[in-house]
């Protein structure tokens, strides 16, 4: 494919140029990262060696900690490593190639949070056809079909950086590559494509957010008819899963549902989206469910004594 661009590479600002603020950059999201891929792993190993936790919830909840370490994975080590560079450069298929991973694992994000408001819903609202509806066969073609639309939709904000013609400057004003940052290196006008990546983009962010905060009211709603435990467990686990839809969705929307407008404020928020979201859903997840955190004591528990022998 003929590339129609004469910039082969691209120098990253990233979040600050001052060198006492790098080295702090450096050590704040150094923790952050081994937090994330600490918190995350721990889940996923919990999740497959416990023999209590195999209901669709945590099925679901797997794929969220696998999503968040990858998307966590293609961003940070890259601004971890950059933050003690003198020159931040990545060349055009790199660049390429973060674009893709950045919206492949932020759309497997969207759509693995609806499959855990849907299993809620069906818990909570119709408990007597939870099993058969929510069977693994089901839940396994929801993650399959999470998979393909997240790649059509990465596919489909790759063929739009694709397009867009790079003559100079080569200065991107962030950390990461993405689309509205490239926009306005581009010598076109974008006006089309930034309209084709909000149709996109924005519509999965803001259509995901509504079919979430409707779903939790339905279950919310329907929490009356139960008794004092049995709401008081379900609204301990939509709590959580409330909170992780409001961090998670909110700086998206706000990034990708607006015109080609750039604000100061635009990579701190897109920090706690691709950084911060990663590193607070297992903790999330983890504090204010007993039965993960009883399961993961068990675990090691096992582990130390079986070490010990």
């Amino acid at each position: 494919m003929q590339q129609n661009h004469s910039v082969t590479e691209f120098i990253l600002l990233g979040l600050t140029q001052d060198p006492m603020r790098q080295k702090m950059v450096f050590v704040i999201f150094f923790i952050f990262y081994v937090g994330t891929v600490i918190g995350n792993w721990l889940i996923i190993v919990t999740l497959k060696s416990s023999q209590t936790l195999g209901s669709p919830m945590y099925f679901f909840l797997f794929y969220l900690s696998l999503v968040d370490f990858c998307f966590s994975t293609s961003i940070t080590p890259r601004l971890i490593v950059d933050s003690l560079s003198a020159t931040k450069v990545i060349s055009y298929n790199e660049c390429m190639t973060q674009v893709f991973a950045l919206h492949f694992f932020g759309c497997m994000e969207v759509f693995v949070l609806i499959h855990m408001s849907l299993d809620r819903y069906v818990a909570i609202c119709k408990p007597l056809r939870y099993p058969t509806i929510m069977r693994r066969q089901v839940c396994t073609i929801l993650i399959v079909l999470a998979w393909i639309g997240s790649f059509i939709h990465s596919i489909a904000q790759i063929i739009l950086a694709l397009r867009l013609p790079f003559c100079g400057p080569n200065l991107i004003d962030h950390y990461c590559c993405d689309l509205q940052p490239l926009l306005k290196l581009a010598c076109m006008d974008t006006y089309v494509i930034n309209l084709l990546m909000v149709s996109n983009s924005g519509a999965i962010c803001s259509t995901g957010f509504v079919i979430l905060i409707i779903s939790y009211i339905v279950i919310l709603h329907s929490l009356r008819n139960h008794s004092a435990k049995g709401r008081k467990k379900a609204l301990s686990t939509c709590t959580s899963h409330i909170i992780v839809v409001i961090i998670s969705f909110g700086p998206c929307i706000f990034i990708y549902t607006r015109p080609p407008t750039t604000f100061p404020m635009d990579k701190m928020v897109a920090v706690f989206y691709t950084i911060g979201t990663p590193f607070l859903n297992p903790l999330i997840y983890t504090l204010r469910n007993a039965e993960v955190k009883n399961a993961m004591r068990k675990l090691w528990h096992i582990k130390i004594t079986s070490e010990s022998k």
